[in-house]
């Protein structure tokens, strides 16, 4: 059991103790088989020695890093996608999730002079929550999203998000359906909203922004009287915009004072507001949306639900294919835990570390 230079080491040899990065952060664990770009990776963290077990083996192909299926679609929040991709996104998760696309269109255009048709409402949720492990945050991508649309999809994938974050976070069961009915409701007064408004691609003068920032008294309004959901879910449509710090509105709650479900949406609602493309504006990076997400969780946004999220979202396999900043192509090689939206790259045979190439990032991942 050596402990041997890694210019010594050959791909195939087993790791017995785990390896650490110079500042402390796990690069390999115990047991792990290297393959040879795990070579490279060693000497680009400047590892000097690892302990493996004996000699390179002999007649056993390097293990290869687990992959889950993947799709061939290239997919990214926000696109807008084309007939020849359409055809290669058909999954049952899609089909739900446009079944629910649609009704909650039809609530929004009718929700102020009909009831809420909560029954429907809730199976079609559930319909969609049933095909939730076929969802990534950072890789599921509407089949096709027309601009004036956006306030549906924003409600359909927040609620996905919602639920998840729900999880997650180690919240009760018996809130995940009530985390993802904030989720897909929290924005349900916009319907009484000027949609021109909505979709103004200028600034909004003082007034029309006090009008738009009504919509979470409008959305408290219109789900007061509403069965089957909890007082969480009218307090997330109230108080979703609200701050820890006390910045927010409409009241300038503080920290306890707002409910887990608002603090909840409020991450998925600004994650997918930034990633989904509008009539006005480009989709963004969804790796970039997190560290703003990160740097708004100092005193603005729930820290814990913050950590969580990135830290779940930004859990891929190696391997994961990527298309960076500047237009190439390459594929995540290790993800450091401390930096999960910085990972090294391979890229045209080249390793990218994103922790130091700060001028590059991730804008989409392919598959």
């Amino acid at each position: 059991m050596p402990s041997v230079t890694v210019a010594e080491v050959k791909p195939g040899s087993k790791i017995i103790k785990d390896v650490n990065t110079p500042l402390g952060g796990l690069l390999f664990s115990k047991g792990k088989v290297i393959l040879p770009r795990d070579i490279e990776i060693l000497q680009a963290f400047l590892v000097q020695q690892v302990e493996i077990e004996g000699a390179q083996i002999e007649n056993k192909a390097p293990e290869q890093p687990k992959t889950t299926a993947v799709k061939n679609t290239p997919v990214k929040a926000g696109a807008t996608i084309n007939e020849a991709q359409l055809a290669k996104t058909n999954s049952s998760l899609h089909d739900e999730y446009e079944k629910l696309l649609a009704l909650v269109k039809q609530i929004y255009r009718s929700v102020a002079a009909a009831p809420l048709p909560i029954l429907e409402l809730r199976s079609q949720l559930e319909a969609l929550i049933n095909e939730l492990k076929d969802y990534h945050v950072l890789k599921f991508a509407p089949r096709v999203i027309h601009d004036e649309d956006y306030n549906y999809h924003n409600a359909v994938l927040s609620a996905l998000t919602s639920y998840r974050i729900a999880q997650w976070c180690g919240y009760p069961q018996k809130d995940w359906m009530q985390a993802a009915f904030a989720g897909l409701l929290h924005d349900i007064g916009n319907a009484k909203v000027d949609a021109a408004l909505l979709q103004k691609p200028t600034p909004l003068t003082g007034d029309e922004l006090e009008e738009v920032r009504r919509h979470t008294t409008y959305g408290y309004q219109l789900l007061r009287n509403v069965t089957a959901i909890n007082e969480g879910v009218r307090l997330a449509a109230l108080q979703h915009h609200e701050k820890i710090d006390g910045s927010g509105y409409p009241l300038r709650l503080e920290g306890t004072q707002i409910h887990f479900y608002a603090k909840i949406v409020a991450v998925a609602d600004i994650f997918h507001a930034m990633t989904l493309r509008k009539a006005y504006r480009k989709a963004q990076s969804p790796y970039l949306v997190l560290e703003q997400i990160l740097a708004e969780s100092f005193g603005k946004l729930d820290p814990v639900i913050v950590q969580t999220f990135i830290q779940k979202t930004t859990d891929l396999y190696n391997g994961t294919r990527i298309k960076l900043s500047d237009g190439r192509h390459g594929e995540i090689i290790f993800t450091d835990r401390s930096n999960p939206t910085r990972p090294m790259v391979q890229v045209e045979g080249k390793i990218v570390n994103l922790m130091l190439e700060r001028e590059l990032h991730i804008m989409e991942i392919i598959a």
